[in-house]
């Protein structure tokens, strides 16, 4: 959301209704500080949006560049300099921001590791998944198809029947079973 910055109070005496004309960019000499902003802002805004990756940021980038135009346009002689001294401010005010950011991340004497918190050994983990499918290939063929689709396929239990033409009941029923066969194989007992 642009907003625009506030002006001074001559700018009351000209109608809300009338618009002025841009003129040619060669003879630029501004009136008033909002009749600049009004005439430039969306290729400011342009500028600014170059120079931040959120819209957002680039408006209030663009806020600040020119509240700080605004305290300096007394002192501004060649209004036809405006354009670049409104970009200077938006990168100076941009390149100060990036040297304030917020740094997460610090130097300490410790490092964070978790306490208690291991990483499972590859040969464990191989070993536990190979009996799983010795487990699993003691299955009867159609409790076997179900656990694997509900299992290892990530299926529902009603797509599980589409895809097997039974009920959702019988996949409920034969997965049960299954996962009870699973639960008393001696080759997963160091698992529980």
């Amino acid at each position: 959301m642009t907003t625009l910055v506030c002006t001074s109070a001559s700018n009351a005496a000209v109608p809300a209704t009338r618009t002025l004309p841009t003129p040619p960019l060669v003879t630029l000499s501004y009136p008033s500080f909002s009749a600049y902003v009004k005439a430039r802002q969306p290729l400011l805004l342009r500028a600014a949006r170059s120079l931040t990756a959120n819209p957002s940021d680039a408006e209030d980038l663009l806020q600040t560049a020119l509240a700080k135009t605004y305290v300096a346009w007394e002192r501004i002689e060649d209004h036809r300099a405006l354009d670049g001294y409104v970009r200077r401010a938006l990168l100076n005010t941009r390149t100060s921001q990036w040297r304030k950011r917020k740094v997460d991340e610090f130097a300490c004497d410790e490092l964070p590791e978790p306490d208690g918190v291991q990483a499972a050994d590859p040969a464990e983990q191989q070993a536990l998944h190979d009996a799983m499918w010795r487990a699993i290939m003691k299955l009867p063929a159609r409790q076997r198809a179900m656990v694997v689709l509900r299992y290892y396929e990530d299926l529902s239990e009603v797509q599980t029947a589409e895809v097997l033409g039974v009920s959702v009941g019988t996949v409920k029923s034969a997965v049960s079973r299954a996962l009870g066969k699973l639960r008393e194989d001696p080759e997963l007992e160091p698992v529980r």
